[in-house]
């Protein structure tokens, strides 16, 4: 079984409370709970408001860490601070105060760092101001230029290392794209949710301009973090190196393929409906309406078959042909 640790810090006793990041903590962990199937991902422990104290956070995180695990996932929303003084970042807990902040992001660091491979993957999800220190050396390198991320983790974080995680509407901008993405948005057509997935979503969708996130791993695979329905099934991706024997193959169709003739039913009456011949006739629709296939000489699937044209493997259909073909489907 997964793991995760979700953490959300709204309320702080220092005064300078937040207004999301409960929200975002409770929907993050109930999204890893569980496949949009229904079917058991991450086994989620809380840690909110009050709760996170450094004391409790740092005793929460050697627990994650403990024992073994294909992943572990760490999430956390809330106040986050970089000090350029010491060159060092923290995430900042409900008791922190200055100098004693909370966690510093080395420290977590320090925890992932150790447990290859008895934890195949660790990821970290960091929503608050200055994140992106995480997995940097302190005092090295230009900036913070230097990188030292063992291997199996992956992080995303909001900002960089001297940015801002801003919050909009009740949640943070950073975690309601994530939301977006853990819900779907981020799946391939097979429904697999990447960490890379993930921050290809953010990063596309907040644009230039404004807070960049930042995405920094060592992984040797990527890995799933949650399972949506596939936007095709795949026993028809499984039938692609059948239809196409070489990626550069083009697959003849004719007026017997297609039952719906329109206009031109008159036309085609005296050719029946071969059942076989539609039953892939609707396997290849369901790759072209995924771009998976298109038509070679025609504008619409519909017209390829009815005028007996061909259609192709596109560039990303030839990928998924090569996955089938490997038996990694």
């Amino acid at each position: 079984m997964n793991r995760a640790l979700v953490v959300g810090i709204d309320d702080y006793t220092s005064g300078n409370g937040l207004c999301g990041c409960v929200n975002d903590a409770n929907a993050v962990g109930s999204l890893l709970s569980a496949n949009q199937d229904g079917s058991p991902n991450f086994n989620v422990r809380y840690l909110l408001d009050s709760e996170v104290s450094a004391n409790k956070l740092n005793q929460y995180l050697k627990q994650l860490f403990e024992g073994e695990a294909d992943t572990v996932l760490f999430y956390f929303a809330g106040h986050g601070i970089f000090d350029e003084h010491t060159d060092s970042a923290c995430l900042v807990t409900n008791d922190g105060q200055d100098p004693n902040w909370g966690l510093h992001l080395d420290r977590f660091l320090h925890f992932a760092n150790r447990v290859y491979p008895k934890i195949k993957s660790t990821v970290a999800i960091l929503d608050c101001c200055g994140s992106g220190y995480a997995g940097e050396l302190a005092g090295m390198g230009t900036k913070g230029n230097v990188s030292f991320i063992g291997k199996g983790i992956t992080i995303l974080t909001a900002c960089d290392r001297q940015g801002n995680a801003e919050e909009r509407d009740g949640h943070g901008v950073f975690s309601s794209l994530i939301l977006d993405g853990l819900r779907g948005q981020a799946a391939d057509i097979l429904g697999r949710i990447t960490p890379a997935a993930l921050y290809a979503h953010v990063d596309q969708t907040l644009g230039v301009w404004g807070q960049r996130p930042i995405y920094k791993t060592n992984v040797q695979q990527f890995i799933s973090l949650r399972q949506v329905s596939p936007r095709i099934d795949k026993t028809i991706i499984r039938k692609l190196p059948e239809y196409f024997p070489t990626q550069g193959f083009e697959f003849p169709l004719d007026p017997s393929c297609e039952p719906n003739r329109g206009s031109n039913a008159d036309t085609f009456e005296s050719i029946p409906v071969n059942e076989e011949k539609k039953s892939i006739y609707r396997d290849l629709q369901s790759c072209n309406r995924q771009g998976l296939v298109v038509p070679v000489s025609h504008q619409h699937m519909w017209d390829a078959a009815v005028y007996s044209g061909t259609v192709k493997l596109t560039d990303t259909g030839i990928h998924y042909r090569r996955l089938a073909e490997q038996n990694l489907i």
